[in-house]
Order: structure tokens, then C-alpha cells, then sequence
């Protein structure tokens, strides 16, 4: 599989996120447009469907959940960094990230990680990544979603359709 990355103009940061669950989906995404400089340009629920956007639209920074079916975040990372090492890695995880999983993270390519139950470091961490620096926040996994938070009605996933492959 190959990535092009040549020719691309990088305004504005086009964000590629990833996770098995639907309802993060919509969080990622009500997150993310905060920024108006930031677009998602895609969206995948396994590691597989990760890998294949990456390719196909070359984002900036990919953000991968931990665990997903088909290829968890961490072989999904590996794949995209073997063929694109100047697209941004971060693993968004529900996991406590520690030593073991940051050292897990680089080998596979990732630049940064932060726990699903800090979303405030969310921004930061990507901002940290465009810098082109590292931005592993070690924290305690999340704590569950109540009943009244999963009842919540939260808004659909926004993809920027214009933000498509270049």
C-alpha cells in the first residue's frame, strides 16, 4: 500500500479518527470542530477500515482508539507509520496509558497517547503533535459512562466532504 503525501497544501489540519464505538465517533467529532482550523476528513470504526482511509486520504494527524476489531490501534498505527511516517499518530485509549503501553505506542509509531477520560488534553495533544513533538499524558483509565450520559443525544459525526483526498 502506498501513501502520496507530495503536492499537498496542509491548511487546514486534516484529522482522521478512528474507534469501534459510535458514540466516541460523535465526541471526537463535536471535539474536534471546536477547532475551525481543523477538519475531520474521515472516520473508521475498525483497524482495517483505519488503514485503508489513511491511505486513501492522507490526513495529517490519525487519531486510533486502542481496541478495535479486525486490527487494534497499535498494529493499525504501525501499518499507516510504515507507509506514511510524516502522517501524525495518536492513541486514544480507555486504557490506563503507562510505561509499557507508551513504549508499545513509539515502536509502533506514535507520536502521543491520552486516555479517553482526560478529552481536555485531547487538543493539546494534538496540537503537541503538529509542533512535531511527543505528548504521552500518563493517567487512570476512564471511569464508565453512566446510564444518563449514554442516554444523552449527541449529534452525528461532521465529515468535511471538501477536505477529501487531495
Amino acid at each position: 500500500m502506498q501513501f502520496s503525501t507530495q503536492g499537498q497544501e496542509r491548511m487546514p489540519t486534516r484529522i482522521l479518527i478512528a474507534d469501534d464505538n459510535p458514540r466516541m465517533l460523535r465526541v471526537l467529532s463535536l471535539t474536534l470542530n471546536e477547532r475551525p482550523d481543523w477538519v475531520i476528513c474521515g472516520a473508521a470504526s475498525n483497524g482495517l477500515e483505519a488503514v485503508s482511509k489513511a491511505a486513501e486520504l492522507v490526513p495529517d494527524v490519525v487519531i486510533l482508539d486502542l481496541t478495535m476489531p479486525d486490527l487494534n490501534g497499535i498494529q493499525a498505527g504501525s501499518t499507516i507509520h510504515t507507509a506514511a511516517p510524516k502522517i501524525r499518530l495518536l492513541l486514544f485509549t480507555q486504557h490506563n496509558v503507562d510505561g509499557a503501553l507508551e513504549s508499545e505506542a513509539r515502536k509502533a509509531g506514535f507520536s502521543g497517547a491520552v486516555t479517553k477520560g482526560m478529552r481536555s488534553s485531547l487538543i493539546d495533544a494534538i496540537e503537541a503533535l503538529l509542533r512535531g513533538e511527543s505528548f504521552f499524558l500518563k493517567s487512570s483509565p476512564i471511569t464508565p459512562i453512566s446510564d444518563s450520559e449514554q442516554n444523552q443525544t449527541v449529534p452525528m459525526i461532521t465529515i468535511d466532504e471538501t477536505a477529501e483526498k487531495a
